[in-house]
């Protein structure tokens, strides 16, 4: 499903965020990715998601090799990849609802079909109450939440979640990280990225360690443990 060869990223100045990055993920596997901040984890996420490029090495991405899709062909793929952002990323200017219902609304979804899906997608995350609400007025840990919802609404091969728990309180986390698991065990394959150890030492699922733009640990359960 995923697979880095050799991938280098740099930024200009001679920045190096990822170097020598060998990597395989499986389709339909659950991936943590953890490491300091500056470690590589988002800069990963967005090669996976096309948003960077290559510097050099080789990404394939659902049999696509990343660095040769056209941006035409790039588009395709994104609609079968869900993001979560780190700045949620959402659209100021349209309701929570209408946030949620976006990815579909691209698809050509019946509006009626469309806004019945998304409204059953906010009441999976607690928001049903909030679905004429502008983002804006929502809270950090709610916005994060509409981000989760928009992510998972179209049932993607691939879920990216970029500190998708990083404003939730305990029982939330639970509910979002949840919300993952059932998508992981209906086949998509998903990779989050977080700083939440014990949330990781209790899912006990494949854990990768970056450090400064290395992998130095591929772990099939969290940090070896068992």
């Amino acid at each position: 499903m995923i697979e880095f060869s050799a991938v280098k990223k740099e930024y200009p100045p001679k920045q190096i965020a990822l170097q020598s990055v060998d990597l395989n993920i499986r389709e339909g596997e659950f991936v943590f990715l953890v490491g300091a901040s500056g470690a590589g984890k988002s800069t990963l996420m967005k090669l996976l998601f096309g948003a960077e490029r290559v510097s050099s090495g080789t990404l394939t991405v659902d049999k696509r090799k990343i660095s040769s899709l056209s941006n035409n062909d790039l588009s395709i793929l994104r609609r079968n990849i869900g993001v979560v952002f780190q700045d949620y990323k959402l659209l100021n200017r349209r309701s929570v609802l209408d946030n949620v219902a976006f990815p579909l609304e691209i698809r050509g979804l019946r509006k009626k079909k469309m806004r019945d899906v998304s409204k059953k997608m906010l009441e999976a995350v607690g928001l049903d109450d909030r679905a004429d609400s502008p983002p804006l007025t929502l809270s950090g840990g709610e916005q994060q939440r509409v981000a989760i919802a928009r992510a998972l609404i179209t049932k993607p091969k691939i879920i990216l979640a970029d500190e998708p728990t990083g404003n939730l309180d305990p029982a939330m986390s639970r509910v979002v990280l949840n919300l993952l698991l059932d998508a992981h065990r209906c086949g998509t394959t998903v990779i989050v990225a977080t700083h939440n150890l014990p949330l990781i030492e209790d899912l006990k699922l494949r854990t990768i360690v970056l450090d400064r733009g290395k992998i130095i640990g591929d772990f099939p359960s969290p940090l070896g443990v068992h």
